[in-house]
């Protein structure tokens, strides 16, 4: 289908969802009981139409089943993406960027193809800010990256900022720490024994359920601020070690064993050695008292306790 006929198909506003994995397809169901209006009776017609992106012809039904519309393009190649033009009022982008270089041309791409104004909610990470050395850290804290994938990150909010500015569009940004949910533990990691730092050189890590942050997406679709950073992260104040035993002790399994930093060096991989250098502790007060939001799992005691949906 052409890009003006799908368009023309669309007479509702349109939230178009790019890069619709584990959090995307939580997020769905959330936009769909927005869509209807419980005081009305009998069948009714959907406020909004949603689309979701996907690169993979397979993952269409899966998308159809969950109540979106898909739309195969892959940010890679630019010459997908055209039908993507003006299509949607409200864009929620969840694609990481490309794994190399230092400018994420998957944001880069799509922003060369919107040129009317939207509402979007860019999701991006909390590597943004590097090595904070245990500080507990607002939205005001200036972005120092330290490694490859945090760049590409910086530079993707360089991108959607300049992009807004340039369309008129109110663009909000969430910052995400590391994301938890059944089937993503470190259960392989505890079982295998790998070794976790000595508490003297532990690190402080972030973290939120991922039932919330698509809670808090839809809530930053609808009423995030423009050009508004914020913190997507529970109340939890954990080390990196502290999480890894919460999560043996939950599961029954063998706590991690503890070594140095020089000792690890020599066993693990640079990116797991780069989340063990960087320590910071998020404030999440901004979603709290701007958006009136309310985790589901204020800490990750909370989450695992009740089974990790």
């Amino acid at each position: 289908m052409k890009k003006n006929q799908l368009n023309r198909k669309c007479g509702r506003p349109r939230v178009l969802i790019v890069g619709c994995g584990d959090v995307g397809l939580r997020i769905l169901p959330l936009l769909r009981q927005r869509l209807f209006d419980p005081a009305q009776s009998g069948p009714q017609r959907p406020k909004y139409r949603i689309f979701a992106v996907t690169s993979q012809p397979a993952r269409c039904q899966a998308l159809r089943d969950a109540g979106a519309t898909p739309i195969v393009a892959d940010l890679d190649h630019p010459h997908t993406l055209a039908r993507l033009a003006g299509l949607a009022s409200m864009i929620i982008y969840l694609a990481p960027p490309a794994p190399s270089g230092t400018t994420d041309t998957r944001s880069r791409h799509l922003a060369g193809m919107l040129a009317g104004a939207a509402r979007m909610v860019y999701v991006s990470t909390s590597g943004v800010y590097g090595d904070c050395a245990g500080a507990l850290i607002s939205e005001e804290r200036k972005v120092q990256p330290q490694n490859q994938r945090a760049v590409r990150r910086v530079d993707a909010e360089l991108v959607w900022r300049s992009w807004a500015q340039r369309t008129g569009s109110t663009l909000s940004i969430l910052r995400v720490p590391g994301i938890y949910a059944a089937q993503r533990l470190p259960l392989d990691r505890l079982k295998k024994g790998t070794p976790a730092l000595v508490p003297q050189e532990d690190v402080y890590t972030n973290h939120i359920h991922a039932d919330d942050l698509a809670r808090l997406v839809v809530r930053v679709l609808w009423h995030g601020s423009a050009n508004r950073v914020y913190h997507a992260v529970d109340d939890s104040c954990l080390r990196m070690g502290d999480y890894f035993d919460l999560v043996a002790d939950r599961f029954n399994l063998p706590r991690a064993p503890r070594q140095s930093l020089e000792q690890l060096q020599r066993q693990l991989s640079p990116m797991m050695l780069s989340f063990m250098s960087e320590s910071r502790r998020m404030n999440n007060s901004r979603i709290k008292k701007e958006l009136g939001f309310q985790l589901r799992y204020p800490t990750v005691a909370d989450g695992i306790g009740q089974g990790v949906p």
